[in-house]
């Protein structure tokens, strides 16, 4: 077996990058991350995912301002000044546009189990969308692995059918999620990260490890 040193460290020094280089992914890359993330665990090993890559600068475009425009009715309503949402529509945009790949994760209950109760049925929704957050973090570990720069967004959630619309989505399948890849042109520094004593229990709540 190979050694662990090499995966954590990967694991530790991994950021989310949001500005990139203006240089080409090759297409066997690109399919090489998202197999990886393939290999996550996955409810009933149904395999949930789905995923659409964009290249295209006109698809990129179309996509970032659709989100922004979603956005943008969201925040008129919750009283954000009109400078403030231009300044912010903005930058959205040319977050999206700028990255050399977006991919859109997507979930779909197809392969689910199916039951005739809410309660049970919004559990395989959940199963559904925590087999999809194992399949990104694999993304985002073999994106790093490559050289590559990601950031995980969960935008699509607020604009789903924005997505939909723009992607041509079909209704059963449901965007979760937009991660975008390149070379980094940053090296963001390592974040704060909580302590254990912070999040860790023995036995039972509260009681320190």
């Amino acid at each position: 077996m190979a050694s662990p040193e090499g995966l954590l460290s990967i694991l530790k020094e991994r950021r989310s990058v949001r500005t990139y280089k203006q240089k080409k992914i090759e297409k066997e890359t690109i399919e090489k991350l998202i197999e990886f993330a393939t290999w996550a665990p996955s409810a009933h090993n149904s395999q949930p995912w789905r995923f659409v890559v964009i290249e295209d600068s006109k698809v990129k475009v179309e996509l970032a301002e659709a989100m922004a425009d979603r956005w943008m009715k969201d925040l008129k309503k919750d009283g954000v000044p009109v400078d403030e949402r231009v300044k912010l529509k903005r930058e959205s945009i040319n977050r999206f546009t700028k990255s050399p790949i977006l991919i859109v994760a997507c979930i779909t209950l197809e392969d689910m189990e199916k039951y005739p109760d809410a309660r049970r049925q919004k559990c395989e929704w959940t199963m559904a969308t925590q087999s999809l957050s194992a399949a990104i973090q694999n993304l985002l570990i073999a994106a790093a692995a490559y050289g590559l720069g990601a950031c995980w967004c969960c935008a699509p959630l607020f604009c789903k059918e924005e997505v939909r619309r723009v992607l041509d989505i079909p209704e059963n399948v449901e965007p979760q999620a937009l991660i975008t890849v390149g070379y980094p042109a940053e090296k963001p520094s390592a974040p704060v990260r909580f302590p254990l004593s912070k999040i860790v229990f023995k036995d039972r709540w509260g009681e320190p490890l």
